[in-house]
């Protein structure tokens, strides 16, 4: 079964947030940046067949997970939840290294 991935407008936010501190961080190198949006949507197109196989995010909720994105020395993490038998939603995406989700 195959699940359809859909963003909240906080986790599209999110997208263009990192890509910019890359882009900043990085003194303009848009390869960089590129590489790691792309390595998030490849690993966000994983949850549209998978996405009871990422952790927990809460324990009382099966429902909230978190996938785990490695890239670089760190990575990121996107937090979902499943909807229902054929959506998931993410709802935030963040580096590993950022105090939470916001």
């Amino acid at each position: 079964m195959n699940y359809r991935v859909r963003f909240t407008e906080q986790a599209e936010a999110d997208l263009v947030r990192l890509y910019e501190f890359i882009l900043a961080r990085d003194e303009g190198d848009w390869s960089v940046a590129d590489r790691a949006l792309e390595g998030i949507r490849s690993a966000i197109r994983s949850l549209e067949l998978s996405p009871f196989t990422c952790r927990k995010a809460a324990p009382q909720n099966p429902f909230l997970r978190e996938l785990v994105i490695p890239f670089g020395a760190a990575g990121y993490v996107a937090l979902f939840e499943i909807d229902d038998a054929s959506t998931v939603t993410v709802l935030a995406v963040r580096h590993q290294r950022e105090d939470d989700y916001h």
